[in-house]
């Protein structure tokens, strides 16, 4: 069908921008299967997640990728906002919106996300249980990741400093000063740390993928709802949905994967490691979204299955 715009059902000032992907066999008359395909941080729908949304539709399922609230083509102020709590909230008005389209089944709709986009897809299925199943590739929790590192070799104490960098921020922005930012992804190549997160520089910033409403950055008054944030907080009590988690073996993230499926209440949770892929491959590697895409559909189509 094309791009959209919907209004925003918890903040109704914010009109979403998004992508509709209807099956190959699409007729108005009959009823489908929904996925919510949520971007990563820094990242836009025209990206992994439309790519994901695009072939998941081609496998009979009606998907939405969407700009999140305050980025790309969505509308709110400030610009660049990553503001984790809102993020998940997102995800939940894209399932309201699915629930106004007469051919969508309200009763079978599933979310994924890519990077901090699976994160908040994985908080929002345990405060939204419209959301039926899950699936993640190359999961982030953000506040985790800010917390605790790429690797997870930092201690919490240690970001305390984030936070007094945010409230810094937020005391510029009261003046008017230009917003301070904080990189999503390394700005420069020189920045990256290793091999992995100089993929991220080259997918936000180079022609592998890099796309004019999607500069990479975020507000840095973000860091105060970032550091603080867990995207599986009471997991262990409320996400008892179906989960699959795709990871490369090589990814210095899939440690965030584990933590989920080991704090998740769900009884049917699994992991496919794709052997050789680091946390980048996942994205936009032809062979490794491939996989991705092989193991997604049938959990989505089993999972999401009429009763």
């Amino acid at each position: 069908m094309g791009k959209i715009t919907f209004q925003n059902t918890n903040n109704p000032t914010i009109t979403m921008a998004a992508v509709l992907n209807l099956p190959p066999d699409f007729g108005e008359k009959k009823t489908y299967p929904a996925i919510v395909v949520s971007h990563p941080g820094g990242g836009v729908k025209e990206q992994t997640a439309g790519t994901y949304a695009r072939e998941l539709a081609e496998k009979g399922f009606v998907t939405i990728a969407y700009d999140a609230s305050y980025q790309g083509e969505s509308t709110g102020e400030p610009r660049q906002l990553e503001n984790p709590y809102v993020r998940t909230e997102d995800v939940s008005c894209v399932v309201d919106y699915f629930t106004t389209l007469p051919y969508v089944d309200n009763h079978r709709i599933g979310a994924m996300g890519i990077c901090a986009g699976a994160g908040y897809t994985a908080n929002a299925a345990l405060n939204d249980h419209r959301i039926k199943a899950v699936a993640t590739a190359s999961l982030v929790n953000i506040g985790s990741m800010f917390r605790n590192g790429w690797e997870n070799t930092v201690k919490d104490a240690e970001a305390i400093q984030y936070l007094d960098a945010g409230s810094s921020a937020r005391t510029a922005d009261a003046s008017k000063a230009e917003k301070a930012r904080i990189p999503l992804a390394p700005e420069k190549e020189s920045d990256a740390p290793n091999e992995e997160l100089r993929q991220a520089w080259e997918y936000y910033h180079t022609s592998r993928a890099e796309c004019p409403t999607a500069p990479g950055f975020a507000t840095a008054r973000s860091l105060n709802q970032i550091i603080t944030y867990d995207a599986f907080n009471k997991a262990e009590a409320f996400l008892t949905q179906p989960i699959l988690c795709v990871v490369g073996s090589n990814a210095g993230s899939k440690w965030m994967s584990d933590d989920l499926l080991a704090r998740a209440a769900s009884k049917d949770k699994k992991m496919h490691v794709i052997e050789g892929a680091n946390h980048m491959d996942l994205y936009d590697g032809k062979t490794q979204v491939h996989e991705t895409i092989s193991v997604i559909v049938p959990f989505f189509t089993e999972k999401l299955a009429k009763a």
